[in-house]
């Protein structure tokens, strides 16, 4: 059975036959899929009153060890947003009492920032979600392959420099 993708590489090679399209195969199919799966995750975080960003700051910082508390650039370094969303999304999330921004004892300058009550709540109904919405769109493939394709696109974050040096 054919895809969209499927059908772009065809025209490429019926219209340039010289040239090899093959990263398309992929590079092609994983942009798609990136749409595709942020469509679904989006509907699921909207179900909550959050967005991605929001959950991801959320879920990072319960994923920290209690009190579930990190600095701004601990955030971010942990986190899947970039350095410019984290000071909106903290006003939003400390706005809805989510989280809660504080001085830190040993740098004056410093801040922390702590997952609120309610934040833990929130978070702990929506973590069930995420995951049952993340089994779903994963529901075509075996846990084998699943395990193959995760290696795969291991390698391939870490021949692009995506790498870390702890958890």
């Amino acid at each position: 059975m054919a895809d969209h993708v499927d059908v772009v590489l065809e025209q490429w090679h019926a219209q340039r036959p010289d040239l090899d399209v093959s990263p398309m195969a992929v590079i092609g199919r994983l942009s798609r899929l990136s749409r595709l799966i942020d469509a679904e995750l989006r509907r699921t975080f909207a179900a909550h009153g959050l967005d991605s960003a929001s959950f991801d700051v959320l879920a990072t910082l319960r994923r920290a060890d209690p009190p579930h508390r990190l600095t701004p650039a601990e955030l971010m370094r942990a986190s899947m947003i970039t350095s410019g969303a984290v000071t909106q999304r903290l006003d939003r999330l400390e706005s809805r009492g989510l989280v809660t921004r504080t001085p830190s004892d040993s740098d004056g300058r410093g801040v922390h920032v702590t997952l609120t009550e309610e934040g833990y709540a929130l978070i702990e109904r929506v973590l069930p979600d995420h995951l049952a919405t993340e089994h779903r769109v994963l529901s075509a493939l075996t846990d084998e392959r699943r395990e193959t394709l995760a290696a795969i696109l291991r390698d391939l974050l870490q021949s692009l420099g995506d790498t870390t040096d702890g958890p």
